[in-house]
Formats: structure tokens, C-alpha cells, sequence
């Protein structure tokens, strides 16, 4: 499909599923198990309507925000998606580049196929790191340590992940890590390489070397060796949103990892109003998971999100069409959700409130289930 013919986003997948090998699509497309939780991710925002306010000025629209004190051109922001390079030879670098360009925040993965250092010789902007903890401190402390020098202004702490969700699909296939690449922050290390296994090469790797005991302790421990904010990613619940808040996390992410980890938990935009009351406005909350269009992004900042992140978009523009593809995905998310501002009688983000949407579960007796 032509560059010229791609009017959305979600377009990008059935060209990345065309282009990429069974292997790599399957582990960049799959969720846990059942992957119920992967489809109502996406369902869950057609549970949300609009109120638009009506005959208000929208000659301008004004979509910049600040992120821990960093301000961005959009709220929406790319989360960390592993092994970009499966995607597109440039991998992480085209990323980097489109996010620069589109004046908002890279989330570099752990396991990414480009190191801190390579990614940061991009060029200017704002990047975020996100951590998993192994099981040796110094691996991780290093880590950190790499990232900082790098010019990384925040760690996303991933959270949900003390063992890896069961999918399915990288069983079937035996999912590696194609020969030609390495998770290259760990190369030095001897982690960067991953073996064939039995089932999910991955699923194995994690079993290895990922921390099954980490607690909100090492949330303590992480600020003893950074000065870095933390943002605590794969929080669901209020109960957790509390804690967060009382151990000095900079800002929770609210994701289900995609829906990779555990499945049958809730879509992440239906969990996101318990979290952002139970953190009483004292730390910004954020959401990954399933966003696909502007109309998402201004559901999830009327249910008091900060801003969002988005994953398998960017992998799937990645793979269609690199740097290009990537911006083009931004581009059309910036148009759709400054579109919907406009529509909906907003002209800066703080006009964004609860009152601009209705939900299914505000008023059972009114709305209809949307058919998608």
C-alpha cells in the first residue's frame, strides 16, 4: 500500500503483517493466553462517548503539555516496544528520529537492538528509559548509570513482569531473537544474546535473569542509585496507585503490557479512573494500551490521564515504512485527537475534562453498547 493511501493508524498492521517474517509479527501482534484482554483494550474505548460542547471558539488549538517538567509538542508519547530491528534495519534509531521530529518523548526499551549510547547519538530529544530488573544489581545499577550518562531524563520501572505472560504464539513459533541482532545494552554483559528454547526463547531468558522477588523495596533501592524520576509502569489498581505515591514514584504508567502478561485483567482506559483518584492529583498518571486513535487519546485525558503511549503502532509503522512510517503514525494521531478537540469544544488540554465524555457505566440506562 502506498504512503499516499494509509489514512490511520491501525492501517500499518495488515502492511507489517504482510512484510515481516510469521515469527516476528506474531511476537510483536500477540497477547496472553486467551488475549481477551488484547481485544478489550481496543473494545473497551468504544464504551466511551462524547458530549461535545457546541459554538465555542477552536481557531486555535493549543496541544502542548509538560512532562516531568519537559514540554512536548502532543500527549502522546512512544512506549517501549522491544527489538525494534525485527522491524526495520534502523530499529530503534528511525524511532528515535521520528519521535525528535514530532516533538515528543522515546521510551527505549530494555531489550532494545540499539544501546542507550546509539540511540542517543541520534541527536537532540527527550528520551525515557524503561528498566526491567535482573537479578544482578550491578547489571542493573550499570544500566542506569549508562542511561543517565546518555542524557535518558526518566526510568520507566516495568512492574507487571516478575515472570513473562504466556503467549502463545512465540511457543508455537519458538520465538528467538534473530541471529543477526543482540539486546545491545546487555552485549557486554553476556546477556545479549538468547537461546533456542523449547518454547519462547524470551519466556525462557526472563525465567534466567529477571528478578521474581522484586517489591516496592527496590522501588527504594532505585532511587538510592539515581537521580532520575521513576515512573512506576503496569500499575492497575488504586491500591498500588497509594503506594506508588507513598514511595516517591514521579508518576505511574497504567498499562497491561499490552495485554501480555496476565490475561483477563481490565482494559487499561477502564482501570485508568480508579488510579487517577486513588494518586488525589499529587503524581500525573499515564496510559498505554490500545490507543489507535485522537478520539482514544482525548478519552483517556478526559478520564484524567496526563497523556498516553503508544506501542504495537509504532513497531507496525516502523516495519511499512521506518522513520517515515513512524512519523506519518504521530502525524495522524496529532491530526485525529487535534480534530477532536476541535469538535468537542476544547482548546487546550486543561479544557479536557469528565463532563466531554459519557460512559457506558456512568449511564447503563441510557447508551446503547456501541457495535463495532
Amino acid at each position: 500500500m502506498a504512503d499516499t493511501e494509509i489514512t490511520n493508524v491501525t492501517e500499518y498492521e495488515a502492511i507489517a503483517r504482510a512484510k515481516l517474517p510469521k515469527m516476528v509479527f506474531d511476537y510483536y501482534a500477540s497477547g496472553a493466553e486467551d488475549q481477551w484482554t488484547l481485544r478489550e483494550n481496543r473494545y473497551a474505548f468504544s464504551r466511551i462517548l462524547f458530549r461535545p460542547r457546541i459554538l465555542i471558539d477552536v481557531s486555535k488549538i493549543d496541544m502542548t503539555t509538560t512532562v516531568l517538567g519537559f514540554k512536548i509538542s502532543m500527549p502522546i508519547m512512544i512506549a517501549p516496544t522491544a527489538m525494534q530491528k525485527m522491524a526495520h534495519p534502523e530499529g530503534e534509531y528511525a524511532t528515535a528520529r521520528a519521535a525528535s521530529a514530532a516533538g515528543t518523548i522515546m521510551t527505549l526499551s530494555s531489550w532494545a537492538t540499539s544501546s542507550v549510547e546509539e540511540v542517543a547519538s541520534t541527536g537532540p530529544g527527550i528520551r525515557f528509559f524503561q528498566l526491567y530488573v535482573y537479578k544482578d544489581r550491578h547489571v542493573v545499577a550499570q544500566l542506569v548509570r549508562r542511561a543517565e550518562r546518555a542524557g535518558f531524563k526518566a526510568i520507566a520501572l516495568t512492574v507487571d513482569t516478575p515472570r513473562l505472560g504466556r503467549r502463545e504464539a512465540d511457543i508455537k513459533n519458538r520465538f528467538t531473537l534473530p541471529p543477526f541482532l543482540t539486546l545491545k545494552n546487555f552485549e557486554g554483559l553476556d546477556l545479549g544474546k538468547m537461546d533456542k528454547a523449547d518454547d519462547s526463547g524470551l519466556a525462557s531468558y526472563v525465567a534466567g535473569q529477571i528478578d521474581r522477588s522484586l517489591s516496592w523495596k527496590d522501588v527504594k533501592w532505585l532511587q538510592t542509585i539515581t537521580k532520575l524520576p521513576i515512573l512506576v509502569k503496569g500499575v492497575l489498581t488504586g491500591e498500588d496507585a497509594r503506594i506508588a505515591v507513598d514511595v516517591g514514584a514521579a508518576g505511574i504508567i497504567v498499562s497491561n503490557h499490552g495485554a501480555r502478561q496476565l490475561d483477563y485483567v481490565p482494559a487499561t482506559i477502564m482501570a485508568l479512573e480508579e488510579v487517577v483518584k486513588a494518586t488525589q492529583g499529587r503524581i500525573p498518571v499515564f496510559l498505554d494500551g490500545g490507543v489507535r486513535r485522537g478520539t482514544d487519546v482525548f478519552k483517556a485525558l478526559a478520564l484524567g490521564a496526563s497523556g498516553i503511549f503508544i506501542g504495537r503502532p509504532v513497531v507496525y509503522s516502523l516495519a511499512a515504512d521506518g522513520e517515515a512510517g513512524v512519523r506519518k503514525a504521530l502525524q495522524m494521531l496529532r491530526d485525529e485527537f487535534e480534530l477532536t478537540m476541535a469538535l468537542s469544544g476544547c482548546r487546550s488540554l486543561k479544557e479536557i475534562t469528565r463532563n466531554h465524555i459519557m460512559t457506558d457505566w456512568d449511564t447503563p440506562h441510557i447508551l446503547p453498547k456501541p457495535r463495532l
